[in-house]
């Protein structure tokens, strides 16, 4: 038989070693499932590399992926700092690209780029707090279940924008069909060798938090509440207050991430914006620890197998759908790396040797006990 027994602290080594295990474990699961549909596995292998990193075409659209990822996982990590588990970063996302889009559309045709794009960041970061804040705000003073409450409010935001993309702000001059006019010229980011300038906000982003984090009061006053909330309170913090400010921090930057990705890479507003990147954030977040250097690292990751699955779709002509599977299994073996990185299976063995003396022993004075007792005289 096993026991499964947490491990104290993983060392570098055991992370890396375990990690990596974890990938290729996924590579391999992934090329077998290719290989039973029909195609070459080793063909796949190479298409997803050079679709990803090969070409220049290929690693801007591995870095356009980045993006998103990157900041919306650096906002939902400060969350995660505190033990609050911020499951709506999908919503928090459109809800800032919306308000972002809000300023593109009231703003006058003549107003310069270097005011409307800030303003657009600003009104990004304003649109995720807000929307972060209300369901943070029942937790910290109602005690709700956050989690239930963030993943609800994602449905929320993507009906919003459905009835501003069929409604509200629908573009007249698209005829019959629905649709959010495009943002301004002067409005999109503009390009570093072919890529988003919004390259370097989650860039800025990540030394910043590893700085807040690790360095300030308030960062520690974060770690503190995350690990121990009645120590924090013994410790005379205010509690409430530094979650509200953690939680307005989180929102604030996944909202950042939705005007990112509205001004420098889908220029109009879907509800299909967010593409899940809420979702994998998560993950994202937690596989890296929560240290935000690792996190870009984990995004530019995810980001290149999501480039390269789309090429293996096209190059291929694979359906979509294993394209995504390939995503999942890729996903689920790092998942699994995590696991036997925070456990370890302890296997018992009998040892025989002891045990079977120890049942003769019994017997044998079972035995002895029984051989003592006296004898009853029998009469005639």
């Amino acid at each position: 038989m096993f026991r499964i027994a947490k491990r104290e602290k993983a060392s570098i080594t055991d992370s890396i070693r375990f990690r990596s295990l974890g990938f290729l474990a996924g590579l391999l699961l992934s090329m077998g499932f290719i290989a039973v549909l029909g195609y070459n596995p080793f063909s796949a292998l190479v298409t997803l590399l050079i679709g990803a990193f090969g070409t220049g075409t290929g690693l801007r659209n591995t870095l356009t992926f980045a993006i998103p990822l990157a900041t919306t996982a650096l906002g939902l990590s400060v969350a995660f700092r505190m033990k609050y588990w911020n499951i709506g970063g999908e919503g928090q996302l459109l809800i800032g690209a919306t308000a972002a889009m809000f300023v593109s559309l009231v703003a006058g045709e003549n107003t310069s780029g270097w005011i409307l794009v800030p303003m657009m960041l600003l009104f990004g970061f304003i649109g995720g707090a807000w929307y972060a804040l209300i369901p943070g705000l029942f937790r910290v003073y109602f005690r709700t279940n956050e989690t239930l409450f963030t993943l609800m409010m994602n449905y929320l935001a993507i009906a919003f924008v459905k009835y501003l993309y069929h409604v509200l702000w629908k573009d007249p001059l698209k005829s019959g069909f629905p649709g959010i006019r495009s943002i301004q010229e002067q409005a999109g980011l503009p390009r570093i060798l072919g890529v988003s300038a919004g390259i370097i906000v989650p860039v800025i982003l990540m030394i910043v938090l590893y700085v807040l984090i690790s360095r300030t009061k308030p960062g520690y006053e974060i770690r503190v509440v995350g690990e121990s909330e009645p120590t924090a309170h013994y410790a005379g913090m205010n509690v409430q207050k530094i979650m509200v400010g953690g939680i307005i921090l989180s929102g604030g930057i996944v909202g950042l991430a939705g005007a990112v990705k509205l001004s420098g890479e889908t220029l109009t507003l879907t509800e299909s914006l967010g593409g899940g990147t809420g979702f994998t954030a998560i993950v994202i977040a937690w596989l890296a620890n929560l240290s935000a250097p690792i996190i870009l690292v984990v995004s530019f990751l995810f980001a290149a197998l999501q480039q390269g699955a789309q090429i293996i779709q096209l190059r291929l002509n694979v359906p979509a759908a294993v394209a995504e599977i390939i995503k999942g299994l890729m996903l689920m073996s790092f998942l699994g790396s995590e696991f036997f990185l925070r456990y370890r299976i302890i296997f018992n063995k009998r040892d025989k040797s002891q045990s079977y003396p120890q049942i003769l022993s019994a017997s044998q004075s079972s035995d002895i006990e029984t051989d003592k007792t006296p004898d009853k005289e029998v009469k005639p």
